[in-house]
């Protein structure tokens, strides 16, 4: 009867080890299973243009537009590592071909599509690719590029200065810091433009402002300001630097993306007032 007994008991045991070893085995593949989702490939190629149809073109101003880009699937990511772009390819009036670099104002966390909210100059060559485009169109894109590598917590603060359409890489990285639970990172952003109806995203900025005071600022520059304008006038100064950015520190970083003399003088403006430059980056 004991010898019994003990046979049961010992069944038991192999039965329950059986039971958690194949509890274990199902969890450990449910994860890995997760994480090849969560990490899933992204659909840019670094080396070959690949095409995406635009589904949605979103008129913003006279010459501003978003475009929305579908992907293969509704779960598919675009691959685009945080501050770095892509090069677009299309035709000049001519018929000739034309590239150059783009960064979407999406996130691998926005399944399914990618967008690019675009400023169509008159004589821009890459412009009257995007003037022409109509939904159905697709576009040639190869990428992701750029020297930028960003990790959540890098730095203590972002100081940003961006003119024009150098918001976007700004904005994307903006986006994928506020919205990181673990990253702690603070901007604050110069944003320069001629004329009101120059700033882009600007309800999105704004948003981001009102939703993370503590975190994000953003301060507005107008060369042609309208009547009763409470930001800044004529063009980012040394002043407006110190205001409104984080002071030199090897803690902090200084990104910059404009028209190249806005890039050529924030440069001289930044080594005036005392930032090194491993404490700058340009776009």
């Amino acid at each position: 009867m004991d010898m019994l007994q003990s046979h049961r008991a010992e069944a038991i045991s192999i039965a329950v080890a059986l039971v958690a070893v194949g509890a274990a085995t199902a969890y450990y593949f449910y994860i890995a299973n997760s994480n090849s989702k969560s990490k899933q490939k992204g659909c840019l190629d670094p080396e070959k243009f690949k095409e995406f149809k635009l589904v949605k073109r979103t008129q913003l101003s006279h010459n501003v537009a978003k475009f929305r880009f579908a992907l293969p699937t509704a779960t598919s990511v675009l691959g685009l590592p945080i501050g770095q772009h892509m090069s677009c390819r299309g035709k000049d009036s001519n018929g000739e071909d034309v590239i150059k670099p783009y960064t979407p104002t999406t996130l691998d966390s926005d399944l399914g599509h990618f967008e690019l909210v675009i400023k169509m100059y008159p004589q821009g060559r890459m412009s009257h690719q995007f003037r022409e485009m109509c939904e159905g169109d697709f576009l040639a894109v190869k990428g992701p590029k750029g020297r930028f590598k960003y990790e959540p917590n890098q730095v203590k603060a972002f100081g940003m200065l961006a003119g024009g359409t150098g918001i976007t890489p700004m904005f994307q990285v903006t986006r994928a810091i506020l919205e990181s639970p673990d990253d702690k990172t603070n901007i604050h952003l110069l944003y320069a433009n001629v004329t009101y109806d120059d700033i882009l995203l600007k309800e999105e900025l704004d948003s981001l402002a009102n939703t993370f005071p503590d975190r994000f600022s953003v301060y507005y520059v107008l060369n042609q300001p309208p009547e009763g304008w409470n930001g800044g006038v004529g063009f980012i100064s040394k002043e407006m630097i110190q205001t409104y950015c984080p002071a030199p520190a090897s803690d902090i970083q200084i990104l910059r993306c404009g028209p190249p003399p806005m890039n050529k003088a924030m440069a001289a403006l930044l080594e005036s007032l005392g930032y090194s430059p491993q404490m700058q980056f340009q776009f």
